[in-house]
């Protein structure tokens, strides 16, 4: 049986020839790279106003269906985890990463941040809306689907949208991320013929290791206070997540590990109701780990090149992510796709621009722990499984009495 290689394995080596190429080959091989680099950029601009259309319009569509106070319930809760881990991310983030940060190697990464391999030509595709306006008729989309479908109106568009959906997934999919080593080796054959790379990568292996154990710290905390409310064993409930994390990482996506975190969630003692309803709605909107791994990238980044960041940057930019993630495609690098347009918010209008150098280092820095984020996301969904379960029974209790 022929094995495909993943994608984490494709950007690896996409990085790996990128530093050879930029360090080895002539200047005109550099700049066709980058050329082509540069046309599949101002596609992916012109695709991610439909994406965030696509996709964020029919997970709050899908949301309103059903649940009630249970669905509340969960929103906030998977809402609120996902701020907290970005929170927790960028204070450890902030007061540890300066560490890594020598002042020959900013140096070093100052004196070449206006250096670059120019491209041979460019071809301008201009997006049919711009992004804020893409978030905004998400939002109205979505809301009036889920009030006024069945009600006041068919599912006519409702199914146009579901179809328009199909169509940018498969967009995704069978383009974006194929091309994305491309995308990644265009970045690193331009970083390395700068000298940008060797000062960048002499940093960045640490930081790799300190969102590792944010995310593990994390998932900790989670099952601790899942067992405290639920009276279950935090260490069980652990053990019965191992196969939903190893299939996260493995797979990539949270849609593909549903299956196997039914099952865990079986183990945890939640009833069949509450899993089959908890499970796949957390697969789309708790990003725990995304939100971790993109927030500590954003911060390094912002380290490297001398960007301020605060707090008071860094919270309106969870917060409005936490929101747009919503239903991010179950595919590997969903998230930081997703999370492109709102760099700004914390990069700054001209270094926060989705085609630019910062926010494809911001790219490659995510996807190459985009395992991790996933499986720190799925494994957190039952967490929270565990507490709307006893939510649920206490509910059931008092409305007995």
């Amino acid at each position: 049986m022929k094995r495909k290689l993943g994608l984490v394995p494709k950007l690896i080596i996409a990085i790996i020839f990128g530093i050879l190429i930029g360090q080895y080959a002539p200047l005109g091989l550099c700049s066709l790279i980058v050329t082509l680099s540069g046309i599949f950029s101002n596609f992916l601009k012109f695709v991610i106003p439909l994406m965030i259309l696509a996709y964020v319009s029919m997970g709050i569509a899908d949301l309103s269906q059903g649940a009630g106070k249970l669905l509340l319930f969960t929103v906030i809760l998977a809402y609120g985890s996902t701020l907290i881990g970005g929170t927790i991310s960028y204070l450890v983030s902030i007061n540890l990463f300066p560490s890594f940060m020598s002042a020959e190697a900013m140096k070093q990464i100052q004196a070449t941040a206006s250096q670059s391999v120019a491209s041979f030509f460019s071809i301008s595709i201009p997006p049919m809306f711009d992004t804020l306006s893409a978030v905004v008729l998400a939002f109205i989309m979505g809301l009036c689907l889920s009030t006024m479908r069945g009600k006041e109106i068919g599912s006519t568009l409702y199914d146009a949208m579901k179809d328009f959906s199909g169509i940018i997934d498969r967009v995704l999919h069978k383009v974006i991320i194929p091309l994305l080593p491309l995308y990644i080796l265009g970045t690193f054959v331009d970083m390395t013929r700068s000298g940008k790379t060797f000062a960048i990568l002499s940093i960045l292996w640490k930081v790799f290791i300190v969102v590792i154990i944010m995310h593990l710290c994390y998932l900790f905390v989670q099952f601790i206070v899942a067992g405290t409310i639920s009276k279950k064993n935090p260490f069980t409930l652990m053990k019965n997540q191992i196969p939903g994390y190893t299939t996260a990482l493995g797979t990539q996506s949270s849609a593909a590990t549903i299956p196997v975190n039914l099952e865990c969630a079986k183990h945890d003692g939640i009833s069949e109701q509450i899993r089959n309803f908890v499970v796949p709605l957390c697969a789309n909107i708790h990003m725990c780990g995304s939100m971790i791994t993109i927030t500590a990238c954003a911060t390094a980044v912002c380290l490297m090149n001398r960007i301020p960041i605060s707090l008071s940057t860094v919270v309106p930019f969870i917060m409005t992510l936490g929101i747009a993630m919503v239903a991010s495609p179950g595919a590997p690098g969903g998230s930081i796709m997703t999370a492109l347009p709102f760099l700004y918010m914390i990069f700054g209008k001209e270094a926060g621009d989705p085609n630019g150098p910062i926010c494809a280092i911001m790219v490659a820095l995510y996807i190459t722990q985009d395992s991790f984020g996933t499986a720190c996301n799925v494994s957190g969904d039952n967490a929270i499984g565990v507490v709307v379960n006893e939510f649920y029974t206490r509910m059931i209790a008092k409305e007995k009495k």
